[in-house]
């Protein structure tokens, strides 16, 4: 996949990452964007699911704090998890 199509696809998904409320959100947007560009490299180890990919940032936020709540269209991530 090109790079242009790779921030194009990404770009999309986080329509469905709201950026409110600000601090866990954008948290969470930061490290879905690093993390799903890596997941659609050419040097990818895996190959993962957008909904994969986020299950993995929101874990990895919640180990510095288990309380925090994130927003997501859940359909549409678990539409993009096949």
């Amino acid at each position: 996949m090109r790079l242009e199509d790779m921030r194009a696809q990404v770009q999309a998904e986080l329509e469905h990452i709201p950026g409110w409320p600000k601090e866990p959100q954008n948290k969470l947007r930061m490290l879905y964007w690093s993390s799903r560009m890596r997941s659609l490299g050419k040097k990818a180890e895996r190959n993962q699911s957008a909904l994969a990919v986020l299950q993995e940032c929101i874990e990895f936020l919640r180990k510095a704090d288990p309380n925090l709540e994130f927003q997501y269209d859940k359909a549409f991530f678990k539409a993009k998890s096949n």
